[in-house]
């Protein structure tokens, strides 16, 4: 991937990178390197021996679990409060699910051999990424329990939420086709769902961006998921700020 070299985009755009103390970010600062995120770009496979650990600081990054018929659902998503590629420090060196895209943007990205010397150390980067997974592994926990006991209305408002917590801004630049894949459902389902959405004040689609007008309404409509998820990112995580 080509790396787009800017000084204006800093690592501590990301917040595990920002909340590492002074002497352990300029440790690592040297053997960091900005990659852009295109949309659709899968950052890895499923089964696949992880090189890099990215930390993004800006775009979304999903995890998706791809069954045998070609279906498939997204599992979590990443943005700048967290990194991709825990299977290199968590022993197991691949995950069963792909990560992917879904909203462009960059990271900065650090090699399996200088995270694994960083582990050595049993720093404050071991810590922070050891409590990132408890977090990220309370998201796909709460995401499984969603898809199956809420409604298409509360999981579009959840992942609504949680995407826009991530970008920083009201408004999403997706397809109602990819939305659709992300959960696991027909677009058509999603049509009618953003319509409903739209019709009651909520959000705007048109020409494939998603903009959110009223976030309190969303929060309102939404299922005690998102509310929960939150609550164990804070708990979990308190220095590392989105």
């Amino acid at each position: 991937m080509t790396k787009l070299i800017k000084p204006t985009q800093d690592p501590r755009e990301n917040n595990i990178l920002a909340a590492l103390p002074k002497l352990d970010y300029e440790r690592i600062l040297p053997d960091l390197e900005l990659v852009e995120m295109p949309l659709g770009w899968k950052i890895s496979e499923a089964g696949d021996h992880v090189k890099f650990v990215h930390f993004p600081i800006s775009g979304i990054v999903s995890l998706i679990y791809g069954l045998e018929d070609g279906s498939s659902s997204e599992i979590a998503i990443v943005g700048n409060e967290g990194m991709i590629g825990i299977s290199i420090y968590m022993g197991g060196e691949s995950m069963p699910s792909s990560t992917e895209v879904q909203c462009a943007g960059y990271a900065f990205r650090l090699s399996r051999a200088i995270l694994k010397r960083e582990f050595a150390l049993g720093g404050p980067l071991q810590k922070i990424a050891l409590l990132y997974t408890q977090a990220l592994i309370a998201q796909t926990s709460q995401t499984a329990v969603c898809n199956q006991h809420h409604s298409l209305d509360q999981q579009l408002c959840r992942w609504l939420l949680m995407s826009i917590d991530r970008m920083h801004v009201n408004q999403v630049v997706i397809t109602q086709e990819l939305i659709a894949r992300l959960l696991g459902v027909r677009r058509e389902s999603v049509t009618d769902v953003a319509g409903k959405l739209q019709k009651d004040g909520l959000i705007t689609y048109t020409r494939g961006r998603i903009t959110v007008l009223s976030r309190a309404k969303l929060e309102k409509r939404v299922c005690e998921c998102y509310a929960s998820v939150t609550k164990e990112y804070e708990r979990l995580l308190p220095d590392v700020k989105n």
